[in-house]
């Protein structure tokens, strides 16, 4: 079981990522900003909303805090594609490897308030029409964290072969949530040695593929 892997084996960070998410992206002159539609998400750490009355306001406010950022990393990716020149690509399942190597990727500082009360550091890696971005506090291991970014976005396109409709994200949740458990515990950051790194993306391949 994955939850038998040795605890001394791995060292988890004290600080939270904020949040995870999968959200759509596209070139600039296929979506205008409002278009940008976030598939899966998660939020990590104690509420800030308590102030807010009413439950629905809460969500409401966390959804248009997320939607900010995916609209950030929106356009950082699609300025980066469109610098680079490179043309919108067909989706091809089965070659979710080439694709990951291949991924735009990028690191954006945002400043208090905008959207969460402390500044913020959001990490993103751009793979065909999905985006994969990780909000992390400023002072984290920026290495580690993009380590584990490019390991979910790994899992979730070799494993849940997320390359195709985007309502195939939203049926996929509980295996995206299975995958933040064991990579991603409460929103820590951990440290993996080799040996035991690979003990779990086998195990979570598993697990997964079941």
């Amino acid at each position: 079981m994955l939850g038998d892997l040795s605890r001394s084996s791995r060292v988890v960070e004290a600080d939270m990522v904020k949040c995870f998410l999968i959200h759509t992206l596209c070139p600039v002159t296929a979506l205008t900003l409002g278009e940008t539609r976030i598939l899966y998400s998660r939020v990590f750490g104690p509420e800030d909303l308590q102030s807010v009355a009413s439950a629905d306001e809460r969500r409401l406010l966390e959804k248009e805090k997320l939607a900010l950022i995916a609209r950030q990393v929106w356009t950082a990716c699609s300025l980066w594609r469109e610098a680079l020149g490179r043309p919108p690509t067909e989706v091809v399942q089965g070659e979710e490897t080439v694709a990951l190597q291949e991924a735009e990727s990028g690191v954006l500082r945002l400043p208090a308030g905008e959207p969460f009360p402390g500044e913020s550091c959001v990490l993103w890696l751009g793979v065909h029409a999905l985006g994969f971005t990780m909000v992390c506090q400023p002072h984290e291991n920026l290495l580690l964290a993009e380590s584990t970014l490019r390991s979910l976005a790994s899992h979730c396109l070799e494993n849940l072969r997320l390359l195709g409709p985007g309502s195939e994200v939203l049926l996929k949740s509980d295996r995206i949530e299975a995958l933040l458990h064991h990579l991603l515990p409460h929103g820590q950051l951990l440290f993996l040695n080799h040996r035991f790194a690979q003990s779990l993306d086998k195990e979570l391949a598993a697990c997964i593929a079941k």
